[in-house]
């Protein structure tokens, strides 16, 4: 039985659905349950059959919590999807006191998200890359220094909000509070990534069945994401297709 505090993740794919259930504990998250279920659901990342994903989502769940042994009422929810837009924006604001607060911070990530964006779509992710004190770059941290001029520059991750709402809708149909929703290759790179790979410049690449997701790093920074419709999937039918034979042998 658990003791500390409970973190659970989802993970809406093409194929299947899985679930995770880890503890917080002093050395970092300890996984203590698991599920997954095939999924008929989704295509390329998308819910196409509420039905059908909820009840993935209800079976995976469970499977975590039995395992785990606690009650999951919460889930950190995992998107992906043609429709997930990344693009680099800045922006800039006064420094009120001449020594940078976390409150001019705050305004400047304010300034680069203000950006036009059409009524179907939301932000998902504002990923500071590096920050600017009065022509001064490469600053990651700017609070306590002093300058007159602040400037941020960001990467945005925007996704349709449509997709977002059918995500969290398949959630709360299993009684579950969506915590928050998270950009699935952004998720990935914090599990698997370490920060010197980060800083050095890497690229993470994870094909999925629907999808394949792609992220960026520069400097400990996101400087790219994006999200192909091509997965593993196309290449199993490409398979079954030309040497003629079932999907399942494919």
């Amino acid at each position: 039985m658990a003791t500390g505090d409970i973190i659970a993740g989802l993970d809406l794919g093409t194929t299947k659905v899985c679930a995770i259930v880890a503890e917080q504990t002093e050395d970092g998250l300890d996984v203590i349950g698991v599920g997954s279920v095939p999924c008929t659901g989704l295509r390329k990342g998308v819910v196409v059959n509420i039905e059908s994903t909820v009840q993935a989502v209800q079976a995976a769940v469970e499977q975590a919590a039995t395992m785990a042994g606690v009650e999951i009422n919460a889930v950190y929810a995992g998107i992906a999807g043609s429709h997930v837009r990344g693009m680099n924006t800045q922006g800039v604001a006064a420094i009120q006191t001449r020594e940078v607060s976390r409150e001019d911070v705050m305004r400047v990530l304010e300034q680069a998200k203000a950006i036009p964006l059409p009524s179907d779509r939301q932000i998902l992710h504002a990923l500071p890359q590096e920050y600017i004190v009065d022509d001064q770059d490469g600053i990651k941290q700017p609070v306590g220094m002093t300058g007159v001029r602040l400037e941020a520059r960001v990467h945005m991750v925007t996704a349709a909000s449509t997709a977002v709402a059918n995500l969290k809708k398949c959630a709360e149909r299993c009684s579950l509070h969506v915590s928050d929703v998270v950009l699935q290759p952004l998720a990935s790179a914090d599990a698997v990534l370490g920060a010197d790979e980060k800083e050095i410049g890497v690229a993470l690449i994870d094909i999925g069945g629907g999808t394949t997701d792609l992220i960026i790093y520069v400097d400990g920074a996101v400087v790219h994401t994006s999200v192909i419709p091509i997965g593993g999937i196309n290449l199993t039918n490409d398979i079954a297709t030309g040497l003629r034979t079932p999907m399942a042998e494919a």
